[in-house]
Order: structure tokens, then sequence, then C-alpha cells
């Protein structure tokens, strides 16, 4: 896999951003933007679409706009960030769907979840391939929630292919001021 950098900044300032959903029991997410520099992945920007959250899913909202703005600026989605309010750092089924699309497009992309009142805070993910990413993409339940075969279907990639490095870090806010 082409390494991928992460800006260590982002962590920290998107559990900020989330701080207020969070204390309501609801999901934050956003997507990690950037573009491949010399041999590698480089993550420089964190962009918060606006969306739809409940304690345990978060919708994406004004997807076309998410495109127009990554196309226009020349970006590449290399993951996804989003907070679970009241769990722990896992990947639910959810995820796992999202991640595989990613994935298809992307086999360097990888999903962080940030579990602010959890031991540890965060995880950064990625399918197996083999046997997850496939696993997930024969996958034909159509239920928010529902089982995997137990496989080792996804495993934890920070400091493997992803790392956390000082870089600078744009942060787009796409939401409205009154829909968090």
């Amino acid at each position: 896999l082409t390494p991928v950098r992460l800006p260590r900044e982002c962590l920290p300032r998107f559990i900020s951003i989330a701080k207020v959903n969070t204390a309501l029991n609801k999901e934050t997410c956003g997507l990690l933007l950037g573009r491949k520099r010399d041999s590698k992945y480089v993550v420089t920007a964190l962009l918060i679409p606006k969306q739809r959250s409940t304690s345990n899913t978060c919708m994406v909202e004004a997807s076309d706009l998410v495109k127009k703005l990554t196309e226009e600026r020349g970006f590449l989605t290399i993951g996804s960030i989003h907070t679970h309010p009241s769990q722990s750092c896992f990947l639910t089924s959810e995820d796992l769907h999202t991640l595989a699309t990613l994935q298809r497009v992307l086999p360097e992309a990888f999903m962080v979840v940030c579990a602010p009142s959890s031991t540890p805070d965060h995880g950064i993910f990625r399918l197996t391939d083999p046997p997850g990413l496939q696993t997930i993409l024969d996958c034909v339940s159509k239920e928010t929630f529902h089982p995997h075969p137990e496989l080792p279907i996804y495993t934890d990639c920070d400091g493997a292919h992803v790392k956390l490095r000082d870089l600078p870090l744009e942060i787009l806010d796409l939401r409205v001021r009154h829909d968090n």
C-alpha cells in the first residue's frame, strides 16, 4: 500500500468540532481529503459536510455540493472520520459498507472512529484484503445494522500505512449553523 500521512491535529480538531453533537449523543462525520504527493497520499483537508445524525448513524446531505467542491479543488477522498459519542472504537456494519465503497476506489482508504468517552479514544481502520473487502462488497443485507461472517474483516492501520504527522490541515465546514 502507498503510505498515507494524516495531520496529527486532525483528531483533536475533529473531536472539538463534534463536541456539541457528542454532548447530545449524536454522531458527527467528515471526509479526509488530500492529494498524492511524490510516493504518498497526504490528507490536507477535513471536510465537515451538511449532515443528519442520530446516536449511532450519520448521513451526509447535499452530497452534490461535496462532490463539486472535491472536484473543483482536485481533492481525493482518502478517508472518512466520525464519532461514536457513547460507544467504543470499532466499525459497525454501516461503517464497514462505507469503508468498502471508499476502498474499492482507493485501496489505501481508511476510516477514523473517535470515541471521546472511551479508551482508546480513537481508532484508524481499513478492511483486510483479503478477505474483508470482498466479504463486505458481496454482502446484500439491507438492514442498517447486521452481522457479517466471523472473519478478520478489518484491521487497525494506525502506524502501518497511515501515519500521524505534524502537517497543516484545512477545515472546510459546510454545515449550516443551525444544522448540527
